[in-house]
């Protein structure tokens, strides 16, 4: 089996923590050849582990793209900089893979869903929701019709933001608590939901958003509210609370409601999609949390090795950012805005 020969453009936590285990698992059809981090102790730190050579380790990912023994390139780089870097190293002409969202704003949003024209490479963007079990079975709950035709949605995503600044997690980082990028958290990690809920109901007309205004840097506002009208005509309401807590339990979760039932998702890690059945019956559907990182990781090795089309492109994120963007739009402007034309 041929493995792809990976250039790594970014080092940091979602290297470490995201792709680095997920390709560990698929080491039989990956190989890591080169990393580069403009911290350059940062990229030395795993030469070893990586069983590097010295001229293997790069500051300059302009210098990384000139090797001619990579198949493809793994970036993960501030979302301030994703467009810039994935528009430079596409110049390369090899596949990429360009951490979410694909852009910082509207204007190099609608540029980078042509990049894999410009330049004929495929390219994928990492949005795992899109690829975690438990959002693929209640896509495939909601297709069949299980609990008959949709009325709506609720969801309540919490982010303890203020909390996870102080521990080993991705708001420690100081980009994301100084943002240079529109939405701050909620672009960060809000546009995951939004995607996930994309994929589930399909594509959105309108949104009407509120949102309440808070001093700190990391998001413009401490809780989002919004309503969503899809094409579909499924109709829902989305919270993303980034500054607290909840701590009832169940949590509010995910909820959708159907003609004969509703599915219940209570958080992503919890393991276990529930249906209950309006005649009284009910069933838990197991799945295995957080498999998006590997699955999106086989999707894009057999992409690029022709065995099945990409299924997250810039064109499909695009929609994904600009749905955040429709949001934080409505909030400013107070009126509704439309999202997929």
């Amino acid at each position: 089996m041929k493995k792809l020969r990976m250039g790594i453009i970014g080092t940091g936590m979602a290297f470490e923590k995201l792709h680095f285990p997920a390709y560990q698992e698929l080491a039989d059809k990956f190989q890591i050849v080169a990393i580069c981090d403009s911290d350059i102790k940062k990229a030395e730190n795993w030469r070893e582990p990586l069983r590097l050579r010295p001229e293997d380790i790069y500051s300059d990912f302009h210098e990384l793209m000139k090797r001619d023994d990579l198949d493809a390139f793994d970036i993960m780089v501030p979302i301030e900089l994703n467009y810039e870097v994935t528009e430079e190293v596409a110049q390369a002409g090899k596949p990429i893979i360009c951490e979410k969202p694909l852009a910082p704003t509207k204007e190099q949003a609608e540029a980078a869903r042509d990049l894999p024209k410009r330049f004929n490479i495929p390219i994928m963007i990492a949005e795992n929701y899109r690829h975690n079990e438990e959002i693929n079975i209640i896509r495939d709950l909601i297709r069949t019709n299980n609990i008959g035709t949709v009325y709506y949605f609720i969801q309540n995503r919490v982010v303890d933001f203020p909390s996870d600044m102080l521990k080993n997690k991705f708001p420690a980082r100081e980009w994301r608590q100084h943002p240079e990028f529109l939405g701050g958290a909620f672009l960060d990690t809000g546009v995951h939901d939004l995607a996930a809920l994309r994929h589930i109901f399909g594509a959105i007309d309108y949104v009407q958003a509120f949102g309440k205004k808070q001093k700190e840097d990391f998001a413009p506002y401490s809780v989002i509210q919004a309503n969503l009208q899809f094409k579909s005509g499924i109709t829902g309401h989305f919270t993303f609370f980034s500054a607290g807590k909840e701590m009832q339990k169940p949590l509010v979760g995910l909820r959708i409601f159907g003609t004969n039932g509703m599915i219940y998702l209570e958080e992503r890690d919890c393991g276990t999609v529930n249906v209950a059945y309006n005649d009284g019956s009910n069933k838990q559907i197991p799945y295995q949390p957080q498999r998006g990182f590997y699955n999106e990781l086989l999707n894009f090795y057999k992409a690029a090795t022709g065995e099945e089309t990409l299924s997250v492109t810039p064109e499909i994120e695009y929609g994904d950012a600009m749905t955040v963007f429709a949001i934080l739009d409505s909030i400013k402007e107070r009126k509704i805005i439309r999202v997929d034309k």
